[in-house]
This record gives structure tokens, C-alpha cells and sequence, in this order.
């Protein structure tokens, strides 16, 4: 297979009608190593919304068991990517995460937001640092998969093209980025965390290398000292210069999914789909209605 030979799959394919499967080419095939880590940050920058950043903090999963949520929220939400909406294993993976979001008060808004996170993130990350720019044909598959994951999970006033998608996300982040003390102990656990899979030297290295990846509203929201521009330009730098060796590489033969992910520790000796997650005892804070199930 030549380098460009499943772009021209893709291409060849229908955004819409086969939006699942471009993106599962895209994410295991193409993507792999990009998608992972822009999905990383595209969950880590919701944490900058106070309403969201509180209310993990309030549950204690992104601070007291930080590698167990990670390693949760990519397996379930890569199960369905990995399986399809309609297999087995996607239904019971959007079952398990409409079953956690109704323990907990979260507004549609909030919901819509981070949907709109898991879109425009990943084509910002790869059109940036990957070893080529998302086709149009990916990106309009990208948007299509997660508004019929949005729907499944039944979220209200979902956008319709990633152009709508990349609009709520903006929009959303101006008017309520701002500071949060209990979303800066989420954050901070959530940088502990990426570096915690590296020797203990390189810990304060990698942490100051990830600030160099945020931008400028999401280290002011978080107060953070912004990495010198030397220092941000070079991790940028060294990032672009992956992708631009991955480019020379021959194209994968095998998909790569989350479940594939070294990062992934929590679960040495296998898992099932329906027992991952949290699992509230008292249920939530504050009364709400219920959200329908994925079935």
C-alpha cells in the first residue's frame, strides 16, 4: 500500500452515509497516535468551563482516580468506534456513558460543548502536527459520527457541520472560560497523570512541554505561567517534525485502537465495557430529569 492509497479510499466513500467507518480509518489507520492525544486535550480544555472543572472535581474521578477515568473514557468512547453504533459493544458502551451522565447534574449546554470538543480538536491537532492536513471528507465524517453519538446520548440542538460544531466551541469558550480553583485541582491531577507514564526525571520536562500545547485562553483560565515563547516554539516545533517522520513512514496495515494504547494501564488483566466507569452511590447533588438510553 503507497502512503496516500487510504486517502483515496476515503475519498472515495461517502462522508455521510459511511461517516463511521472514514473516521474509524482515519483514527486507526491514518491518525493514530494524533487522534489519541487530541482527544487527551480536547477533554482536558472542557475542564476550563467551571461548571464542568467543579463538578469532576466534586466526584473525585479526575483527581483521586485519575489513570482509571482516563482509561475509561477512551475505551468506552472507542468502542464505538472500533465496533460500530448499532454492534453490541457500541450499544453497550453508549449505554454505560448515558448511565453515568444521569447520575450527575449536567446541563444540555455543557454536554453539546464537549461533543463539540471530540470535533474540532482533533482536525485542529492534526492540521497542525499531523504527517498531512484532515481531508474534507474526514472532517465532514468526524462531525456526522459524533452528532449520531450525540443524539444516542440524547443531547438537544446538536450542530450539523463541523463549520457549527467549530462555532459552538468558540463561542462557548468566550463566554465561560474563567478561573476555578476546583478545576485547577482536576487539571493540575490530569498533568500529573501524562507524566506519570515517564521516568520521574522527565516529569517536570513533560509538564512544561504540554503547557507549551495549550493556548493562550486555556493557560489564563487555568493560571498558569505561559512557557517562554523560545520554549513553545520549540516543543511545537519538535511536534511537527514527528509528523513530518511519519509521513516518510509506510502507511499502517493494522488499526490501532484505543484498547492498544500503552497509556492505558488500569486494566492489565482485561475488562468489560459494561462494568467500566463510575458508578455514583448517592447519586447526584442536585435533582434532574433523566436522559434517555442508548437503547
Amino acid at each position: 500500500m503507497k502512503r496516500f492509497e487510504r486517502l483515496e479510499q476515503i475519498r472515495g466513500m461517502d462522508p455521510c452515509k459511511d461517516a463511521s467507518e472514514i473516521y474509524r480509518l482515519a483514527s486507526a489507520y491514518e491518525f493514530p497516535w494524533d487522534f489519541a492525544r487530541s482527544l487527551e486535550l480536547a477533554l482536558y480544555r472542557t475542564y476550563a468551563v467551571p461548571s464542568i472543572g467543579r463538578l469532576l472535581a466534586e466526584t473525585a474521578e479526575f483527581t483521586d482516580r485519575t489513570q482509571k477515568r482516563y482509561d475509561d473514557t477512551a475505551l468506552l468512547l472507542d468502542a464505538v468506534v472500533e465496533h460500530g453504533f448499532d454492534s453490541e459493544q457500541g450499544r453497550t458502551a453508549i449505554r454505560r456513558i448515558n448511565q453515568m451522565h444521569r447520575s450527575y447534574d449536567i446541563s444540555n449546554d455543557d454536554m453539546r460543548y464537549v461533543l463539540c470538543t471530540f470535533v474540532v480538536m482533533p482536525k485542529r491537532w492534526i492540521d497542525a502536527y499531523g504527517w498531512r492536513r484532515l481531508s474534507r471528507h474526514e472532517t465532514v465524517a468526524g462531525a456526522v459520527h459524533y452528532r449520531t453519538l450525540g443524539l444516542r446520548m440524547g443531547i438537544k440542538d446538536i450542530p450539523g457541520t463541523y463549520e457549527e460544531f467549530e462555532h459552538c466551541l468558540d463561542t462557548y469558550e468566550a463566554a465561560h472560560f474563567a478561573w476555578d480553583e476546583d478545576a485547577r485541582r482536576v487539571s493540575d491531577a490530569t498533568l500529573a497523570l501524562m507524566a506519570s507514564w515517564y521516568p520521574r526525571p522527565l516529569h517536570p520536562l513533560l509538564r512544561t512541554a504540554t503547557l507549551a500545547l495549550l493556548d493562550e485562553p486555556l493557560l489564563r483560565a487555568f493560571r498558569y505561567t505561559p512557557p517562554s515563547a523560545a520554549t513553545r516554539a520549540f516543543v511545537r516545533r519538535a511536534v511537527r517534525l514527528r509528523g513530518r517522520a511519519v509521513r516518510l513512514m509506510p502507511p499502517r496495515r493494522a488499526p490501532h485502537h484505543a484498547r492498544q494504547n500503552w497509556e492505558i494501564k488500569g486494566y492489565p488483566n482485561g475488562y468489560r465495557l459494561d462494568e467500566l466507569g463510575t458508578r455514583p452511590v448517592r447519586g447526584c447533588p442536585v435533582p434532574h430529569g433523566e436522559r434517555p438510553v442508548a437503547d
